[in-house]
């Protein structure tokens, strides 16, 4: 009769130990596949989504919160299901939650208002994206309106992402909401200069000037009076869109009527009195 050989230490816990490895490289594998088809699954989702509320000519602010709040969603759905696999039950797992949500809150507790101001800023619609705006510190156009934070391109197109709460909590400016703004400018004057004359002038030659309104007339008008002479305001009004167009070819008008003119260039003028010395 052969002898009995004992299974080695080794032998034992290849034995034991192999069911184990398996099933865990079995969920993990699960895991992976649900993770990567649940990623593609949101992806489908947002989009389709996010394109028939487009279809439906649902304001652009409106469609973005949306497909924010719908990406967040869905995410934390496929969170749980990948826990799931791993044999995390749905009721540990919000308990997990919420301990985690207790924690992050006391630690940033301005999410939540940045949340909520990003509900009220789609709810009262002050400014949508494309407008031009001021909130905040920075100015320029609207980009996005996401759940916690505003982006926003300057003029100099730096991209400038500012929390909802800091945009709500500041006056907002709106360049965009009506159909035209003023361009202020001024005319500094020599003393010696007919001052009007010199808003006759501008009057005629502003007119020329490409989309500056008829209606409201331009204002050109005594505004002020320095050392050098008087100062003329002038103030065109233009569409949102050409602003700076109007800007800047109104200064140059204000140059070069001016030289046409003569004018002489201002000039501080200082009177010194000499007082007579006194005899000793």
């Amino acid at each position: 009769m052969p002898p009995i050989v004992e299974p080695s230490f080794v032998d034992n816990v290849i034995a034991t130990s192999a069911p184990v490895v398996i099933e865990i490289l079995t969920k993990v594998v699960g895991a992976l596949a649900l993770w990567i088809g649940g990623r593609f699954a949101i992806r489908m989702i947002t989009t389709t989504v996010r394109g028939r509320l487009a279809r439906r000519d649902i304001d652009p602010t409106l469609v973005r919160y949306i497909d924010s709040i719908l990406g967040v969603v869905l995410k934390v759905v496929l969170i749980v299901l990948v826990l799931g696999v791993f044999g995390v039950q749905t009721t540990t797992f919000a308990a997990m939650l919420a301990a985690g949500g207790i924690a992050i809150g006391m630690a940033w507790s301005g999410l939540l208002a940045n949340f909520a101001a990003g509900v009220f800023l789609v709810v009262l619609r002050p400014f949508k994206v494309g407008d031009m705006i001021s909130g905040g510190g920075v100015t320029g156009v609207v980009k996005e309106i996401a759940l916690f934070v505003t982006t926003i391109d300057t003029a100099d197109n730096i991209q400038t992402i500012v929390g909802n709460s800091k945009i709500l909590s500041e006056s907002i400016q709106n360049f965009t909401a009506n159909p035209y703004r003023r361009v202020d400018l001024v005319a500094q004057l020599s003393d010696t200069v007919a001052v009007d004359d010199a808003i006759r002038r501008l009057r005629t030659r502003i007119a020329t000037i490409p989309h500056v309104l008829a209606e409201p007339a331009p204002v050109i008008e005594v505004v002020d009076g320095t050392a050098s002479g008087p100062v003329i305001a002038v103030r065109p009004f233009t569409g949102n869109a050409t602003y700076w167009d109007v800007y800047f070819a109104t200064a140059r008008m204000i140059r070069e009527e001016f030289t046409l003119a003569g004018y002489p260039a201002p000039a501080t003028h200082q009177v010194v009195h000499a007082r007579p010395a006194i005899a000793a």
